[in-house]
């Protein structure tokens, strides 16, 4: 009989182990598909984003007489860039808008130049809590790669370490 009843409690503790296992694998699962949605929403915002700025270049030219507006946005249309290299040219090309909103107050007279200014105002609030959910989830999933017992499961299905979404700004003014 006793061997039996080694072999149940093997049994078990080999099933207690399973079901831990595809209960933190499944956390990471979950974690992954957050990630991946908080991408997206990036992405398609980021997209929002560049069509606003690139509607906006005739507006300028025709306003302002300047022959090379926005020639940032206009260098995006072939590259191909992630969301982080994305939202760094992107993030100049709005300084660049800026600078012509400064420049020449008569664009702020124009309904559809202001229209896109609200829509760029908007979207960089969309970005920027897109940004944060996707940090916070990235915390989440990167303490589950670095903490014992979920980095044994990271280490058998070979999840990374992810970065964090960053902004060209902060770099700025952390130099001081």
């Amino acid at each position: 009989m006793e061997i039996y009843e080694l072999i149940i409690f093997i049994v078990i503790i080999a099933c207690l182990i399973i079901m831990a296992f595809i209960s933190v694998y499944n956390r990471f699962q979950i974690n992954v598909i957050r990630i991946n949605e908080a991408e997206a929403n990036i992405d398609s915002t980021l997209r929002k984003k560049f069509d606003l700025l690139n509607k906006s270049i005739n507006i300028i030219k025709n306003e302002t007489k300047e022959k090379n507006v926005l020639d940032k946005i206009k260098k995006l249309r072939s590259m191909k860039l992630n969301n982080f290299e994305f939202d760094r040219e992107l993030i100049e090309a709005k300084n660049e808008f800026d600078s012509y909103v400064n420049k020449y107050p008569e664009l702020k007279t124009n309904e559809l130049f202001v229209n896109i200014n609200y829509g760029l105002a908007e979207t960089e609030s969309e970005i920027e809590a897109f940004k944060k959910y996707y940090n916070d989830t990235i915390t989440d999933y990167n303490k589950m790669v670095k903490t014992f017992p979920s980095n044994i499961v990271a280490l058998i299905s070979r999840y990374k370490k992810r970065a964090y979404f960053d902004k060209k700004e902060d770099k700025k003014d952390i130099q001081i």
